[in-house]
């Protein structure tokens, strides 16, 4: 059976495993699922046939939902599909997005980007795609002539559906993905479970800028309950973000992986040896014009290659409903907020410097990190003891870049310093504002209520001190201080579809 529905023609059957009507909105869409009995079915011309029964959705307490509409670059679309995968660091999901419009049917994806949101268009490519082990992270490769960067390759697949959907991969079947970035910000997946590839071409968005209505109310989320007990202690443990893939436990500490979501048997690890963060955990601070919540914590500890010292920083993971997460980082230089980059950097061959939107970014540290404490929830599988290679970079003008290298994926992120004064008055902290300062404190400032003659007594003091130090440490391998502030979003996913 077909309806019109003003510009867009629909198409409605009963389900040949309950008899239930089955809705195609989309002329894209070869498949749908039965939202009763959950059969999945294949359009063939105005009849629909069985293929078999999807399995149960995961619920990951998204704000998104069936039927929510929004528009992009000016053209109205809903939401008409879900799709859920599974890899070896937890789950995300694709929302199929129809776009309509001036006489178009064409799909897009929504899809979740290290906490953030990518919308992608099918992307024609004009020569065969490279074979997925030819594309090694990290390694840039020319597509249609255009650079781009493999950030990360995992092997993934499909664990339930919902809706419509133009293209189905085998359920439960491992087939390869690879998110390609470039410094113009462009994420390409290439997706092996087909021949040739399927190509999605996206970038960066923010909820808000796609006005999207419809979505999920923020009362469904908390009428859930998503509360479970402590595998370790027993205490209640509750979750808060919508894709928690990691989170501890409030009374021992201990590190959860809810990866696979919180029905099953979950593992843990205990921690000891706490770090009391200077902000607490659920406390709300208002930066870059909006409220952020603290949802968690990491402390990390990094070793420059041939240097016996270590140093150690904080990372502060922040969430806000519609613009996703920032990282609040507070290093030995300093404060800085940064987020992980929707695009890849371009890396000149000596790794000294790098390039991105326009702008370079001077090498400043390359060592090994470890993650050594963490507290809260996190959207990616933390760990305590993850190790990653770092590298930072910075632009001269307060600007500054994160290149993390973890097992199969790369992870650029992107920011700028914060004064701690602004920090600590963000979070309505301004009696403990002292202890927010760190080496980018004024000495101007520090001063000011000084007499000139002290000024001069302490100024001769210091020269003295750095000939003595100098002269005691012209053989060591390293002071220890630094001044990056940290891998800028931890150990995360890294895929544009993740």
């Amino acid at each position: 059976m077909t309806e019109d529905s003003g510009s867009q023609r629909h198409y409605r059957a009963p389900c040949p495993g309950c008899g239930a009507p089955v809705e195609f909105r989309s002329a894209q869409s070869a498949f749908a699922v039965c939202p009763y009995c959950q059969s999945t079915v294949a359009r063939q011309g105005e009849q629909l046939a069985r293929i078999g029964k999807m399995a149960e959705l995961f619920d990951d307490f998204s704000p998104l939902q069936l039927f929510a509409t929004g528009r992009i670059q000016d053209k109205p679309f809903t939401l008409v599909g879900r799709l859920q995968y599974a890899y070896e660091g937890g789950r995300w999901t694709e929302w199929i997005a129809q776009l309509d419009g001036e006489g178009e049917d064409r799909i897009g994806v929504l899809s979740e980007d290290n906490g953030a949101f990518v919308f992608s268009l099918p992307y024609p490519l004009q020569r065969p795609a490279p074979a997925a082990d030819s594309l090694r992270v990290g390694v840039t490769t020319a597509i249609d002539g255009r650079p781009f960067t493999t950030a990360s390759s995992q092997e993934a697949r499909l664990v339930s559906a919902q809706g419509e959907l133009p293209r189905l991969p085998a359920l439960g079947q491992p087939f390869r993905v690879v998110e390609l970035r470039n410094e113009q910000g462009l994420v390409l997946s290439l997706e092996y479970d087909s021949d040739p590839p399927g190509a999605w071409l996206g970038r960066s968005v923010q909820l808000d800028e796609l006005q999207l209505t419809g979505l999920r109310a923020e009362s469904a989320k908390e009428d859930k309950g998503r509360s479970f007990t402590c595998p370790n202690c027993g205490s209640p443990v509750t979750l808060h973000l919508a894709d928690t893939k990691s989170v501890t436990c409030p009374q021992c500490s201990s590190i959860i992986d809810t990866s696979s979501g919180i029905g099953g048997e979950l593992k843990y690890a205990t921690q000891r040896e706490p770090v009391r963060p200077l902000i607490d955990l659920g406390a709300t601070g208002q930066l870059e014009g909006a409220p952020w919540q603290v949802v968690g914590f990491q402390h990390r500890m990094g070793q420059e290659p041939g240097d016996d010292e270590q140093f150690g920083w904080d990372e502060y993971l922040l969430y806000n409903r519609k613009r996703g997460f920032l990282f609040l980082v507070d290093a030995e230089d300093g404060w800085s907020a940064v987020r992980p980059t929707t695009g890849a950097p371009t890396l000149a061959q000596s790794g000294q410097t790098a390039r991105y939107l326009g702008r370079t970014y001077r090498q400043q540290y390359a060592y090994e990190a470890e993650t050594t404490y963490v507290l809260g929830e996190f959207y990616w599988q933390v760990a305590r003891g993850q190790k990653t290679s770092n590298r930072d970079y910075a632009d001269g003008k307060g600007g500054i870049l994160s290149m993390e290298r973890g097992d199969g994926e790369i992870t650029w992120s992107h920011g700028s310093k914060i004064d701690s004064a602004a920090v600590a008055a963000a979070f309505k902290l301004d009696a403990k504002k002292d202890l927010f300062r760190r080496a980018d404190a004024s000495p101007v400032s520090a001063a000011s209520g000084l007499g000139c003659g002290t000024i001069i007594v302490i100024a001769v003091i210091i020269i003295f001190l750095m000939i003595v130090l100098s002269t005691c440490t012209s053989s060591s391998g390293g002071s220890g201080y630094r001044s990056s502030g940290g891998s800028y979003g931890g150990y995360s996913s890294g895929g544009g579809h993740k």
